[in-house]
């Protein structure tokens, strides 16, 4: 339970009218938005009205989702020219599902850029792990195989992805990956915020 003295600071940072903000500016649902963060809507939903205050872990999982950083929450954006570095070692890795066994695990390679028009990943896929769930999402994806050997299944098709190959695909298409060949896995992954424009 927190202070009256913490909650209150907490409060003036408004960091659930922000969350409201950024759910309404991307047209989500509080149920999109937990299929996306693995956070329940109810949670959500007490989050953006105040009643309860996300911890680190959760409030990163939702600027993941936004491609915000966390600063957004704590501090007003200034004008400046875009430049971030993340280290190696400040990366944080997630699970793709919120419980039960993960398929990957992956690490924003740009969170902390605030302006960005796509978002950087790196994934990491375990030895026998299995397929990730089928998903979509709005933009253009670019996956690189870094090591390993990756499945990669799209349009009802799966394909072999060894360390160097790469695809490039419309990801509102359902796809799902997994690493194959009995080794681990991992990949660098791009993806485009909104669809590219056609010919």
């Amino acid at each position: 339970m927190l202070s009256e003295t913490l909650a209150e600071g907490l409060e003036a940072y408004r960091i659930g009218p922000k969350i409201r903000a950024l759910r309404s500016e991307k047209g989500l649902g509080l149920a999109e938005l937990g299929a996306h963060s693995g956070l329940s809507s109810g949670m959500l939903s007490k989050i953006e009205r105040g009643q309860v205050f996300p911890t680190l872990p959760t409030l990163l999982r939702i600027a993941l989702v936004f491609g915000v950083g966390l600063d957004h929450f704590f501090a007003e954006g200034e004008a400046r020219p875009m430049f971030e570095i993340t280290r190696a070692g400040e990366r944080l890795a997630l699970p793709d599902v919120a419980e039960g066994p993960a398929s990957y695990q992956f690490e924003s390679l740009d969170y902390a850029a605030d302006r960005r028009s796509f978002d950087g990943f790196r994934a990491s896929f375990p030895a026998g792990g299995p397929a990730s769930a089928p998903h979509s999402h709005a933009g253009n994806e670019l996956f690189v195989v870094e090591e390993g050997t990756i499945e990669l299944t799209i349009h009802g098709k799966t394909h072999r992805l060894a360390a160097g190959d790469a695809a490039h695909f419309d990801a509102g298409f359902e796809h799902s990956y997994r690493a194959s060949g009995g080794a681990a896995a991992r990949a660098l992954v791009v993806v485009s915020r909104g669809a590219l424009p056609g010919p």
